[in-house]
């Protein structure tokens, strides 16, 4: 497959799209797609609200009908070279009888809940009525069944159309699927949530629910050049998906923007603060950089972006403060890689005595390894990690830190699609349940790289306000 990008259009071009909190007028019929290319930069999708006009001004039943048409016909036109959906034997079928039902469900446009209409992608480890689960995986879907995730019922409630399930890493561990970076589709798109970031940087949907364990939102995330939310952990419940780890798993979300992932974390999250997120707009948190061998894991080349995006948020009036962190950053790794492997063992134990032989050997190797780890190792690793999740608080406490900063992956997407890419930029952040948004911040080597900004527990809501605004100073043109 040659070198190129893949581009569509989710609702009007977004080179016209005004923000969420600004909106107008739009036309009423959806914009073709389009499958140019883009210029390196530009942007590839629409916005949250740019799609729900185009569902929000078609009252009428053949309107409907032309809306299903028009998102089929964008994922006929990309999907084939991206693979950023599982294949439904009848996708259209099903996505008319949901746009109709919506249509009844909320004949009024004022009644219309916020995300009424907007197409959403999920990852295929979360059930959803309707469409079977295989969580990437060669098991039977029979066996993967269950009650719908809390997470697609509150996108349903909130009048989202599942658009269909994404691919995922197997079992959201390390076997990739075959997703493509829409940036150079030789690249990996990162994962285990690679089909949920392909669709949203393509323009596919212009929201998509990935799960995190180590790195597998916020690293796709910033290969794909859009925007990843891990929230504090337990923050959108965690139920209704085959869990990986479950005392890492945390739900998140992939968008386009900051302000889609706003609109997203007030349907999802449990007890958004509406106004809390409303006091922090346009604040100036005070930034840390966690200097030490943490940061010497990114390639010279994402350290060099590092340094203009930490000296162009000093120039823009922030407060920066570099603080040695993470000096045992091996053990800390360390520590992850064995609390994964039991979990990962334990939540597979029903299913990998039967099935063993179905499992990709990346994640049946991982699975044998954690069966081998002793319990008292497993007990005593998760007392270090709360004692370092403590820690880390703490130094943001009497440094007087508000978030950290970091480059949200070791560099930009490896070529090839034999793996997706390393954790290790997120992984400490994960493992202390930290809140991370990860934002566009521009290019090295012609694809997209990231900065993720990280919160104390529970600072959500600040958090996604800040990163709203960093992500405004990154993307002014110097």
């Amino acid at each position: 497959m040659t070198e190129s990008r893949v581009g569509a259009e989710a609702g009007p071009p977004s080179s016209s799209s005004p923000s969420p909190a600004s909106p107008s007028p739009a036309s009423p019929s959806p914009a073709p797609p389009s499958t140019g290319s883009p210029s390196a930069g530009s942007s590839t999708s629409g916005s949250l609200s740019s799609s729900r006009r185009a569902v929000d001004e078609l009252p009428g039943a053949g309107e409907h009908v032309e809306f299903v048409e028009h998102l089929l016909a964008r994922i006929e036109a990309v999907d084939p070279d991206l693979h950023a959906f599982v294949a439904e034997p009848d996708r259209a079928g099903r996505l008319r009888d949901e746009v109709s039902s919506l249509a009844r469900r909320w004949p009024v446009p004022d009644s219309r809940p916020g995300l009424y209409g907007v197409p959403v992608g999920v990852k295929d480890v979360f059930h959803a009525d309707g469409l079977p689960t295989h969580g990437g995986s060669q098991l039977p879907a029979e066996v993967l069944t269950g009650p719908q995730a809390s997470a697609v019922t509150r996108l349903r409630e909130a009048g989202a159309v599942v658009a269909g399930k994404t691919v995922t890493a197997e079992f959201a561990f390390m076997a990739p699927g075959p997703t493509r970076n829409p940036h150079r589709l030789g690249h990996t798109p990162g994962g285990s949530s690679s089909g949920s970031a392909a669709a949203v940087a393509a323009g596919l949907v212009p929201l998509a629910l990935g799960t995190q364990t180590v790195g597998s939102v916020v690293r796709p995330a910033a290969y794909c050049g859009i925007v990843g939310f891990k929230p504090s952990y337990g923050r959108i419940p965690a139920d209704g998906l085959i869990a990986n780890a479950p005392t890492f798993d945390t739900v998140g979300v992939l968008t386009p923007d900051v302000a889609g992932a706003v609109r997203a974390a007030a349907v999802l999250l449990d007890d958004w603060d509406v106004r809390t997120h409303a006091e922090q707009a346009g604040g100036r948190p005070v930034l840390g950089v966690p200097e030490g061998p943490y940061l010497g894991q990114a390639t010279p080349e994402a350290l060099a972006a590092f340094a203009a995006q930490v000296a162009r948020l000093e120039a823009a009036g922030y407060a920066v403060r570099r603080v040695r962190l993470l000096a045992d950053i091996d053990a800390v790794n360390e520590r992850n890689t064995l609390i994964n492997l039991v979990e990962l063992a334990r939540s597979h134990e029903p299913l990998f005595a039967k099935y063993a032989d179905s499992y990709n050997e990346v994640s049946a190797t991982a699975i044998r390894q954690g069966e081998r780890i002793p319990t008292a190792d497993y007990a005593r690793a998760l007392d270090e990690r709360a004692t370092y999740a403590s820690d880390l608080v703490g130094v943001m406490e009497t440094e007087h830190i508000d978030a950290w900063i970091a480059p949200s992956a070791t560099g930009p997407a490896p070529e090839g699609l034999a793996t997706t890419g390393s954790p290790l930029m997120n992984l400490p952040w994960t493992q202390a349940r930290l809140p991370v948004v990860g934002v566009p911040a521009g290019l090295v080597a012609g694809l997209p790289v990231g900065l993720q900004c990280v919160a104390r527990p529970g600072e959500d809501e600040r958090l996604l306000a800040w990163a709203g605004a960093i992500e405004a100073t990154l993307g002014e043109r110097q």
